[in-house]
């Protein structure tokens, strides 16, 4: 599997799309006009992980990616929580952008044509899981390619309308929108700012999708380094590009105003501005939403895959087909978890609850493996040879830092004056969170009694799958 595929993992796992029209924009209401700067920031603190997590993929080319990582780097307990955490998070994130992808498409269709019901989003949802199992069975080269022309698409698309946004601004570009001089009412500079970033951080979540794939990939030390520190930069960058558009457009003065939805949004000024330039930015989301199901499936299985080939999962989710090479038992686990989990929760929610209480509990885990990650970082080159102080310690040290802030957010968790408190349900997802991890805890004091072997160094070294 080459470079660009690769790369691809990454971004799509990133879902551009989503994250420019509905992620980004929850910094709003505290950067008000100066969301940029809040996203630049967010790309900043993106590229400290990003970093270590590529050193440390240069140096440990395994399918357990991140696990692994914590288990060289900190201690092979660490790694086996973050995979069990890991694993949780990733299988999460097919159902969750399926929800997305249902009740976009049937809000969309709902309000071009209202015989078409608004709330029969779940047939949307079925034939996203089934593409993406299609494409999983395929083997990675046909799931990676996938992958690859639909992260492309609403790449270009987010382009073009970001030019034309800045085009029809006109006298109205500026650059005071780098700076802290337009933040939300009542919000300080600096503090508003701050609070923003937090929130457009999380739209970054998603850049490390390529390391599970480092046993699949052509010279993986070299590619799933540039991979995920590429992904990073470049969609960072479009995210920079795409909200400074919008925000000189909309007008800095009332973006503490805009939202996810309604006319102030990407689709109400796609719709109101510029007529049916709404359609494409309407399929942009939908691509990224089917990209990024196939690129969490793609993470989850790979790192289920290694895990159980460990010993450390159940021994079956190390199957792969004899021909595609792609771990089917595990594909097909993932298939039914995002089935039940999204139609279960769609049902007793709603959709849209249901997606926001997934997201809750992603979030809250992969922040959680970033910081791990850059631990580990530190940990591993104190322990080998070539540490660089600079980019070995310093640069683990303020990536953690800044990710504390963005974990409480995530939680509902008000340490800090910008979080907002979280609600039943969406509350209940770090209840859910934490008695997954109870658990995995209880399953790692299992294997340290009965397998102590399995939690070894060598159990998380990896090996060749399918190039």
């Amino acid at each position: 599997m080459g470079g660009a595929d690769v790369l691809f993992q990454s971004v799509t796992a990133m879902a551009p799309a989503a994250a420019v029209v509905a992620s980004i924009p929850g910094g709003a209401p505290f950067a008000g006009g100066s969301l940029p700067l809040s996203v630049l920031l967010a790309l900043t603190a993106s590229l400290l992980t990003a970093s270590c997590l590529g050193e440390l993929a240069r140096h440990l080319p395994a399918a357990g990616s991140v696990a692994t990582y914590a288990a060289r780097g900190l201690h092979p307990a660490a790694g086996f929580l973050v995979a069990w955490g890991y694993v949780f998070a990733e299988a999460l994130v097919p159902p969750l952008v399926l929800l997305q992808l249902g009740f976009t498409v049937a809000g969309t269709l709902h309000r071009q044509w209202a015989a078409y019901p608004a709330g029969l989003w779940w047939p949307w949802v079925l034939a996203g899981a089934a593409a993406v199992a299609a494409a999983g069975y395929r083997g990675i080269r046909a799931s990676a390619r996938l992958g690859t022309v639909l992260g492309a698409f609403e790449i270009a698309v987010l382009v073009v309308f970001a030019v034309l946004l800045i085009v029809r601004a006109g006298k109205d570009n500026t650059l005071s929108v780098f700076t802290p001089s337009h933040t939300a009412p009542g919000e300080s500079a600096v503090g508003g700012v701050l609070a923003g970033s937090v929130y457009c951080l999380l739209a970054f979540a998603g850049f490390e999708a390529a390391a599970p794939l480092a046993e699949e990939a052509r010279r993986s030390r070299r590619t799933v380094r540039r991979a995920v520190v590429g992904a990073a930069l470049g969609v960072g960058a479009l995210y920079v590009l795409t909200t400074y558009a919008m925000t000189v457009f909309h007008g800095p003065g009332r973006f503490a105003g805009f939202a996810a939805n309604g006319d102030a949004s990407w689709d109400g000024v796609a719709r109101g501005a510029f007529g049916l330039m709404w359609v494409p930015v309407f399929l942009a989301v939908v691509n990224s939403c089917v990209a990024n199901a196939n690129a969490g499936a793609s993470a989850a299985t790979r790192t289920a895959y290694a895990f159980g080939r460990a010993g450390l999962f159940p021994r079956p989710l190390a199957a792969v087909h004899a021909r595609h090479r792609s771990p089917v038992t595990a594909l097909a686990a993932q298939t039914v978890v995002t089935v039940v989990v999204a139609l279960a929760l769609g049902f007793v929610y709603g959709p849209v609850t249901a997606f926001y209480l997934i997201a809750t509990g992603v979030v809250i885990v992969v922040v959680v493996v970033y910081i791990a990650a850059d631990l580990a970082c530190a940990g591993y080159f104190l322990r080998n040879p070539g540490l660089r102080p600079v980019r070995h310690l310093l640069v683990p040290a303020l990536a953690s830092a800044v990710l504390v802030p963005a974990l409480f957010t995530a939680a509902g968790l008000p340490v800090f004056s910008f979080v907002t408190p979280l609600e039943p349900p969406v509350s209940y997802a770090g209840a859910a969170v934490g008695a997954w991890l109870l658990l995995g805890t209880g399953v790692l004091l299992v294997l340290r009694r009965r397998y102590p072997e399995r939690l070894s160094g060598s159990a998380f070294e990896g090996v060749e799958m399918d190039r």
